[in-house]
């Protein structure tokens, strides 16, 4: 109204308008250049709220005399004192809205109507104890969260290392448009005393040729004099400087107010401060950052509703939170629903000491419980995907217990449970696990209920099995398995050694193989202890001999091509391993191969071994767990066996294994002949 007033009172036509202490936000220039729509040649170049300072107007190219106009800010108040020129018909929401319609304007985005997701997994998530990403990876996990549909893949911080500058670099030709269009280079304000255009880090900013850039400022007044050793003056002019150099090159700039909660709480006119410097120099998003990982759910809503309200609608509000308290997911969930329209986290939580904000669960979380708009929705169904994807290619074990994406998410032990979902899925379940690409799953232990056995079986044999059958079926096989879980079994985790114990118990199912005998032999070629350390580091070919070999006799059945009658064919195997189990493992896969080729593609992918009771010394009962893949169709099993001998436990887990793969995923099943009525 101010200005409005002041060009109307000096009538200026033909002339073009240049305001000092610029306020080079697009969304407030387009604000103005409404405003001026009356004053059809008046060009507005830049201004500033916070210090109208004086008023230039020049007459355009082509003219030799240069009119010059001043005026105070305490000179424009009188005037808008004073006139009536102006009218109040049109509310703030109205003409801002209006304003907002031209196409130089800012995207504005409010939680929790609608929130975009910004992940940080290949930068932030990348810092975390023992997560580490080749370029290959990192080019590889970009196109996945492309496919997802997040928003925002920040990618690295192209001024820190060689593997970050690389991926940008290569991603100019190794990315389709679509995914290019989402990367986001990190990067740090300018260095003090160093021209922004000089600063080698801003030009690696630069040369990473991507439309976004996430800057990281500092936000606490201490953080500013005793780590950067800045005065409080220099930073504000450091993130001025920087945020505007790359505003003006074309870049859309998101700025990570650093420590912002903790310098808030501390001296909230500089945190403040820091934000008006980003927000006047043209920063789309101010990213309000829990850096320290300490703060509380109540302090997060009502910072965040103070800082929404005062950069509402001219500049979008996210948030960065760390899991030192546990409390990353729920800080980032509150600030949403306080207003914040960009939520940053990483895939399945890595991050730096405690983590990140995990948006496995902010993601479903929003989408399913607060009703946010996410670009992501319709790819929710892909979300355990890419959670498994992510932690494969990263090398790391997933997290079974993970909310929404884990396996044990909607793993279901208790019998009280069990029946209860038998009547409706949803009694203990927020969820259809579907809608996360996810599964249900029955647990059975010795704490199961006679419906945990039955729900299995349902499983494996289907609806067509007689209730009362199935019924005193379940009761025998849930004694079973308290028994065996009493000798220090757990069928929690080796749901293939259940799925065998069930069919065992079907009248005429025919096991596709019998091992007849088997034995192994362990040797060594140097005893000495002391000295084996230092003998193992010698370039001798014995450093890579085999020190176990196992003899195997196993029994198939294999159909006659001549009669086309089943037969019995016994094969005797030999091999040598690194060790009985793997010699054991090598022997038993070249019986089997002849008859069953299937298994070639089957691997042993894990292998662990746990004394039950260790009291008992070397006379202790043994658990043996082995986790199997199916190279071809990426399908993992496994089994387990318990016995005093850790050979013959997992010989036992070995021979589940195999015979699961042949029952369940190269569908053959062999039936005796006491599966047939007289």
């Amino acid at each position: 109204r101010a200005l409005f007033t002041v060009l109307q009172s000096s009538k200026l036509q033909h002339h073009r308008l240049q305001l000092h202490q610029p306020y080079q936000s697009t969304s407030m220039r387009a604000l103005f250049t409404f405003l001026l729509l009356p004053f059809n040649n008046l060009h507005v170049d830049a201004f500033s709220p916070r210090n109208l300072g004086r008023l230039e107007t020049r007459q355009p190219r082509g003219k030799s005399r240069l009119f010059t106009t001043t005026t105070t800010a305490e000179s424009v108040r009188k005037t808008v004192d004073n006139s009536n020129n102006i009218t109040n018909t049109a509310s703030k929401e109205e003409w801002v809205t209006d304003s907002l319609l031209n196409p130089l304007a800012t995207h504005y985005v409010k939680g929790p109507s609608e929130v975009l997701v910004f992940d940080t997994t290949l930068r932030d998530g990348t810092q975390g104890e023992s997560v580490s990403a080749s370029c290959d990876d990192k080019l590889k996990i970009a196109k996945r969260l492309s496919a997802f549909d997040v928003d925002y893949i920040e990618a690295g911080w192209p001024g820190s290392n060689p593997k970050d500058a690389e991926f940008f670099r290569r991603a100019q030709t190794e990315l389709p448009p679509e995914t290019k269009n989402k990367l986001v280079a990190f990067g740090s304000s300018r260095r003090k005393n160093v021209a922004v255009e000089k600063d080698p880090q801003i030009q690696a900013l630069v040369d990473s040729d991507v439309p976004t850039i996430c800057m990281v400022v500092k936000a606490h007044p201490w953080q500013v004099t005793e780590i950067l050793r800045a005065t409080r003056e220099e930073n504000l002019q450091m993130i001025h400087d920087s945020v505007e150099y790359l505003v003006k090159l074309g870049k859309t700039v998101l700025v990570d107010l650093e420590h912002f909660f903790d310098g808030y709480k501390a001296d909230k006119e500089y945190a403040m401060a820091c934000c008006e410097s980003a927000v006047d120099a043209g920063a789309s998003c101010l990213v309000m950052c829990d850096t320290n990982g300490g703060t509380m759910p109540w302090t997060i809503e009502e910072t965040t509703h103070e800082l929404v309200k005062h950069f509402e609608p001219f500049c979008t509000i996210g948030v960065h939170c760390h899991n030192d308290c546990g409390m990353a997911v729920a800080n980032s969930i509150t600030a949403c629903h306080a207003g914040v329209g960009l939520v940053q986290g990483t895939i399945n939580g890595i991050g730096e000491r405690t983590g990140n904000a995990d948006l496995c669960s902010i993601i479903p979380s929003l989408a399913l419980h607060v009703n946010s708009t996410l670009s992501c929705q319709d790819k929710l169904h892909e979300l355990t995907q890419v959670s498994r994807y992510v932690d494969e290619i990263l090398n790391r074990s997933p997290n079974n217990a993970a909310p929404f994406v884990g396996q044990s998410a909607f793993a279901h032990k208790g019998g009280l449970h069990v029946a209860a979902m038998e009547r409706n899925p949803l009694s203990y379940q927020h969820i259809e696990p579907e809608l996360v690409g996810n599964e249900m799953r029955v647990l059975v232990s010795e704490l199961s209920g006679r419906q945990n056995i039955m729900g299995k079986m349902r499983e494996v044999f289907g609806s067509d099995m007689d209730e009362s059958q199935k019924s005193d079926r379940s009761l025998a096989i849930l004694n079973r398995v308290k028994q065996l879980e009493n000798m220090g079994y757990s069928f929690e985790g080796a749901e293939a050694s259940l799925h065998l114990m069930l069919l065992h118990t079907t009248k005429g199912y025919c096991p596709p193989f019998h091992v007849l005998d088997y034995s192994a032999q362990v040797y060594d070629y140097n005893m000495d202890s002391a000295s084996r350390v230092v003998s193992n580091l010698n370039t001798d070919l014995k450093e890579t001999a085999s020190t176990a070999r196992a003899t195997i006799k196993v029994r198939t059945v294999t159909e006659d091509p001549d009669s086309f009658q089943l037969a019995y064919v016994d094969n005797l195997q030999v091999s040598d391993g690194n060790g009985p189990v793997d010699a054991l493992a090598k022997a038993l896969l070249r019986a089997l191969l002849p008859s069953q080729p299937f298994l070639e593609s089957v691997e042993l992918i894990d292998y662990k071994v746990r004394i039950l009771d260790p009291n008992s010394a070397t006379e202790a009962l043994t658990r043996v767990m082995i986790e199997f893949r199916d190279s071809k169709t990426d399908k993992q099993w496994t089994t387990v066996s318990v016995d005093s001998n850790v050979v013959s436990a997992s010989l036992n887990a070995l021979v589940d294994g195999f015979e699961y793969a042949l029952i369940e995923h190269a569908q053959l099943c062999m039936l005796c002949d006491d599966a047939y009525e007289e």
